[in-house]
């Protein structure tokens, strides 16, 4: 995540008032101490980039400016430079210390925002000093038509809640992490193994794999396509073994037993579990199938609204494969599209699809409101993987996640 470039991370920019405690939100967003803190107002001077990662948003740059009411001289050449970042934010946080009121100054800031189609949150900080009400939180919003949402950056209160707002309201078109081509250098060679069975669509390969392939291509390496059962024989045709062999989880035990064990392997669903989503928080998931038990409720969830075969992957094998693993019954429940439920609390596990049909910002979302109800959230491929025992070895790609994987 720290080696995403610039230019892909989420801008989301910081603006208030001095000593409205927006070096604090930023600190409680990224749970470092990245900004300096001072009860002294106008501490930041000139705006600040920070590089960092906020689980389960992903990349971003967080973009912390001086106070909009900056007096003097020196204060107004420092809000020209604030203002200037808006020309760099793709999301705004408008901070107000929820111990006061609404000034001129928010006003001047939406109207800008508005101005350049920027998208802007209301942050009601210090709500452990005094919460606000209903009443003043409708008036602030009416008021600036935008949504306002009471935090402490002192106590954490309402942080995860502002992090789901975030991922809402943020532009569909922020890039995430390439699919692939971030893990190969030009000129390698990667083996996509693609099965060819009754849930193969007539004529065409299924989306992840085609952007597989093109993702490849664009970072200038070659691309190989077998079918499970050519993968050995390809292999040993190859003068030069693989840098990655990349399967349909469905067929991860044939193709973990046919691919030597220096070469990397992983899955198309948790190339998209990075791709799409948080592949960390996909991985401090699966312990969770270890701890259910006969009776426990599960939600399976697909992007895509598919006609659903006699031995369908979210139907049929893997609820076949959890209750094979925890020796009973289990409860499930199936959610398709872009149906999810608010209110997952009374799951144990939540198992979610590749997501090739859904944008970054909606999984991101299901993702925030899963960790904000404190329940655990699995992908298809690391689920698979995990049951058959090859997990560790499917993650061998990514270090970070393997390392979460060992930790938890």
């Amino acid at each position: 995540m720290q080696d995403t470039p610039k230019g892909n991370r989420l801008h989301i920019a910081i603006f208030g008032r001095r000593n409205a405690g927006k070096s604090s939100l930023i600190n409680a967003l990224t749970h470092q101490d990245l900004a300096v803190v001072s009860p002294v107002p106008g501490t930041t001077t000139d705006p600040v980039y920070k590089a960092m990662e906020i689980l389960p948003i992903g990349p971003v740059m967080i973009i912390d400016t001086a106070g909009i009411d900056d007096e003097g001289e020196l204060g107004a050449l420092r809000v020209e430079k604030t203002m200037q970042v808006l020309n760099k934010a793709d999301l705004v946080l408008l901070v107000v210390d929820a111990t006061g009121d609404l000034s001129v100054y928010e006003e001047r800031i939406v109207a800008e925002c508005k101005q350049k189609q920027l998208a802007v949150l209301g942050v009601a900080n210090k709500a452990d000093l005094m919460l606000p009400s209903q009443e003043s939180m409708q008036s602030w919003s009416d008021r600036l038509n935008i949504p306002f949402w009471p935090t402490s950056a002192a106590s954490g209160e309402g942080i995860e809640v502002l992090k789901t707002q975030i991922i809402q309201q943020a532009p569909e078109n922020w890039e995430s992490i390439p699919v692939i081509g971030d893990l190969l250098n030009p000129g390698e060679t990667v083996v996509l193994v693609v099965p060819i069975d009754l849930a193969a669509p007539k004529g065409r390969l299924i989306l992840p794999q085609v952007q597989t392939i093109r993702d490849i291509l664009d970072h200038d390496a070659t691309c190989v396509v077998v079918k499970e059962r050519e993968l050995k024989e390809a292999l040993q045709n190859m003068q030069q073994p693989p840098k990655l062999v990349v399967t349909d989880s469905q067929e991860f035990l044939k193709v973990a037993a046919d691919t030597p064990p220096e070469v990397l392997l992983t899955s198309f669903s948790i190339l998209f579990a990075r791709h799409k989503g948080d592949l960390e928080t996909f991985v401090k998931g699966v312990k969770a199938i270890d701890t259910l038990k006969p009776g426990d409720k599960v939600l399976i969830a697909e992007g895509c609204t598919h006609h659903r075969q006699a031995d369908d992957i979210g139907k049929v094998k893997i609820p076949r494969w959890l209750r094979q693993f925890v020796g009973g019954e289990l409860v499930f429940e199936w959610v398709s599209g872009g149906t999810f439920p608010r209110d997952v609390s009374t799951y144990q596990l939540i198992v979610h699809c590749g997501s090739c049909m859904l944008n970054r910002r909606e999984v991101l979302s299901r993702l925030a409101g899963a960790r904000e109800q404190e329940i655990p959230i699995v992908n298809y491929g690391i689920l698979i993987a995990h049951v058959h025992g090859i997990l560790h070895r499917a993650l061998a790609p990514f270090p970070l996640a393997q390392m979460i994987l060992e930790e938890y």
